[in-house]
Order: C-alpha cells, then structure tokens, then sequence
C-alpha cells in the first residue's frame, strides 16, 4: 500500500480515501498504524543487534585475554 495526499495504491489500484466507507477507512488507518510499529521494531532490532554484538565482541576478546598474556588493568569510572 503506497499513499499520496488523500490516494492509496493497492495491488496496483489507486484509490481516493475520500471514496471509501468507513471501515475501509479504518482498516487502511490499522495498517498504517501498523507499518509505523513495524518500522519502529525494526529500528530497535537494529539497536538491540548492534549492542549484543558488542557485548559478544567484548566477552571473546575477554576469553581471548585469559588464553593468552594478562590484561592490563582496566580504568573504573566512578
């Protein structure tokens, strides 16, 4: 579903919201609401991926640490 100003596009077949019946008109607001929600879970994935692999990238080069020479002593932030 594509829109332009008061103009869907499904399947191919632009449509005037103007012209639709009112649960036409609520299921295009669902879906709408919908695509938003599915943009704003993507977007967090994102986030959530981007963490964990830091996290595992930090945990491996820790490990990675123990096999080999020891650390150097980490600053602590108070």
């Amino acid at each position: 579903m594509t829109e332009q100003s008061n103009v869907v596009t499904i399947n191919g077949q632009e449509y005037n919201t103007d012209s639709l019946d009112d649960q036409q008109k609520y299921l295009i607001s669902q879906i709408r609401d919908l695509q938003t929600k599915a943009e704003s879970i993507r977007f967090q994935l994102d986030q959530v991926t981007a963490a964990q692999n830091v996290f595992t990238n930090m945990l491996i080069k820790s490990l990675e640490g123990e096999a080999g020479e020891p650390e150097a002593p980490q600053a602590q932030v108070s």
